[in-house]
């Protein structure tokens, strides 16, 4: 039906533009510092899942990740109980990179491949395994341990320069290339088998009232529902989709030629799958636009009021070398001293870049080695 073609139109445009608008924001995270644009955590709902424990524990989040993040790894959780992973299907950018990259594999070897059910399954359970890994440390380290192992992480820092990337997430960036190289031969692989907030969506989803019915009767068995799911679930043959794995995409509804032989239903009322898309929508992007009304959607780090300061070692890696010594109130002479910054690098440097200009300076030793100096004295006049 040619009314469905649009709508899959409408869906891959939407993924596209989602996925083009979080490129642009982490270049300009990279370009502008965090103090200024989020980070990739902060705009990812599993930064959310990773710093519970710690929001629970002590009231605090961990690094990089704000309120904002927590509200928006909320709003995910109650799209999955409504919708399944809607999220993965309509809205994540890495699912879209992956699906965009599948059909470019498609293209290029002029079939769909799919991966052989003896190793297809057990992979499948892999993404728990992820998932409880990363949760743990997590939540034993209180910090985005995971980052330099996280392909998305490495997507986001990709406008740093591949040199970059590798130097700080070398994990992260093969795990880029094997998703990417995996999407062309096979749908969704990262989605499939390694994503962990995928597992998270799979296990709430089991609670859905959403699932798509086929009708025995009208179905004329062409199997083309199963050919086009990116997850390669067996839609022919099943009377319900309640699997974990459906991210409803919606794509085996638009695509089954015969009206009535598919239907997506919430309960035992039926949807068209363009008011699936829209609701989807309207609940995510609705929830963040009333958040941010109230004031709550947060996802910079607070700005220093006026007349306060901040410790030498809550010095920011996106902060100038100026923003820094005028937010600790030490004199700029002194800052560049105590930093052990050349007195050439200009004061509108940002710390974390300084290290590009002056070779083997590491802000974070700096800092580190401050704080220990700091704990030294500290514990000379207790003597």
């Amino acid at each position: 039906m040619k009314s469905n073609k649009y709508i899959r139109y409408l869906r891959w445009a939407l993924l596209a533009l989602f996925t083009l608008l979080i490129t642009y924001a982490s270049y300009l995270h990279i370009s502008l510092g965090g103090g200024k644009s989020p980070s990739i955590h902060a705009l990812c709902p599993f930064g959310g899942l990773e710093s519970l424990y710690q929001v629970f524990a002590t009231g605090s989040f961990i690094s990089k990740i704000f309120a904002g993040t927590l509200i928006l790894f909320g709003i995910t959780v109650v799209l999955a109980l409504f919708f399944r992973r809607s999220f993965c299907g309509l809205i994540c950018p890495f699912g879209a990179i992956q699906e965009f990259f599948a059909k470019i594999g498609h293209k290029f070897f002029k079939k769909r491949l799919i991966m052989p059910q003896k190793i297809d399954k057990p992979l499948r359970y892999l993404k728990y395994t992820v998932l409880l890994i990363t949760l743990f440390y997590a939540w034993k380290t209180a910090g985005l341990w995971m980052s330099p192992y996280d392909p998305w992480s490495a997507y986001g820092h990709l406008s740093e320069g591949i040199a970059s990337v590798w130097e700080e997430s070398a994990v992260g960036l093969i795990l880029l290339i094997i998703t990417i190289i995996g999407s062309l031969l096979y749908d969704r692989f990262f989605c499939k088998y390694l994503c962990p907030m995928g597992a998270v969506y799979g296990i709430l989803g089991k609670a859905s009232p959403f699932k798509v019915v086929r009708d025995e009767d009208s179905c004329i068995n062409c199997g083309k529902c199963s050919k086009v799911c990116p997850m390669n679930i067996d839609v022919q043959h099943s009377a319900e989709i309640k699997n974990a794995e459906c991210i409803n995409c919606q794509t085996c509804v638009l695509s089954c030629p015969k009206a009535g032989a598919l239907d997506s239903k919430a309960g035992s009322k039926s949807l068209k799958p363009l008011v699936i898309i829209f609701l989807v929508m309207a609940v995510f992007f609705g929830s963040i636009f009333a958040a941010q009304a109230v004031g709550v959607y947060t996802l910079l780090p607070e700005q220093l009021k006026a007349g306060k300061t901040i410790n030498l070692d809550e010095v920011k890696g996106y902060m100038t070398i100026k923003e820094a010594s005028q937010a600790t109130g030490t004199d700029l002479h002194e800052f560049y001293k105590m930093f052990k910054i050349p007195e050439n690098i200009p004061a509108e440097t940002m710390m974390k870049e300084i290290g590009k200009t002056v070779p083997g300076y590491e802000f974070g030793d700096v800092k580190e080695s401050l704080e220990n100096s700091k704990g030294d004295i500290k514990a000379e006049s207790g003597k």
